[in-house]
């Protein structure tokens, strides 16, 4: 299944790498690459890249046929430490270019424009085909439209945590909605409305409900981390099932608004 977006095909499910890390991430990427999955997710603060390119690189796959997305972090949120910063996470890759360069957090809002100018910079330098915002709430994700191409907005969301402004708003853009920590960190796994529906579709829970954000629209992608392999191909198989309208508006009536990923350095999340 492949999202098109400003005219770019990127594959539906991608292979997160957030918290997959030392002797974890090679074996993890490895796996994932060998199950079919072509869209792969890392950042600089997960202290992964390394680990990612050398995953990629054994794999002997054509690196076109990979869709590769970094993020920018904190520490290096000023035009020249974005540009350095990035082309360090390049070298360790082992690529000359990202297909999706992030802002992680939406940090030095007081330059923001000018460091999206930098974003910017780097694409056009060929450094990164696409650049993008993580964890941008709507207001904030506006600002950013009007300041640079953005492809997608990368952030937190499963039945639990709806975000139906930011899918909306996504989608009125022509812009990728990508959904991390789509199984809640693991409590929608034993939630009763969810085991009720995969005993019903013949389904695993993580199934169901990574199929639910797939069908909440065509500009929807989802980044599921797992570490054995089982669970990798797990996820992968949600392609394969097929919820009813009642099933979807069950997993819907689930949303609390409740987050499981806010740190101190996050946004106003009402922005």
């Amino acid at each position: 299944m492949l999202r098109t977006i400003q005219g770019t095909d990127v594959p539906a499910i991608g292979f997160g790498t957030w918290e997959l890390v030392g002797d974890d991430t090679f074996p993890g990427v490895t796996a994932a690459l060998e199950l079919g999955y072509r869209h792969i997710d890392t950042a600089q603060a997960y202290g992964n890249e390394a680990a990612v390119g050398e995953a990629i690189t054994a794999s002997g796959i054509d690196r076109d046929e990979i869709f590769l997305t970094t993020k920018v972090w904190n520490d290096n949120l000023t035009p020249e430490a974005i540009k350095s910063s990035t082309y360090e996470s390049l070298s360790k890759l082992q690529t000359d270019h990202v297909d999706l360069l992030l802002m992680h957090w939406p940090l030095r809002l007081d330059q923001l424009e000018t460091n999206l100018a930098a974003f910017v910079e780097l694409a056009e330098a060929g450094a990164a085909r696409h650049i993008g915002v993580s964890n941008f709430p709507p207001d904030l994700l506006r600002r950013a439209l009007d300041a640079a191409p953005i492809f997608t907005d990368q952030v937190e969301h499963h039945a639990y945590l709806a975000q139906p402004e930011l899918l909306a708003l996504t989608a009125e853009h022509g812009i990728l909605f990508t959904a991390y920590s789509p199984l809640a960190r693991g409590d929608l796994l034993t939630d009763a409305a969810v085991v009720a529906i995969a005993e019903e579709r013949g389904a695993t829970p993580a199934q169901v409900l990574l199929r639910w954000v797939l069908d909440e629209g065509d500009h929807v992608s989802v980044i599921p981390k797992a570490t054995a392999r089982e669970r990798i191909e797990e996820n992968l198989g949600a392609l394969d099932v097929e919820l009813t309208q009642g099933d979807r508006d069950v997993l819907a009536a689930l949303d609390r608004g409740r987050r499981q990923v806010d740190p101190p350095w996050a946004p106003d999340w009402a922005r």
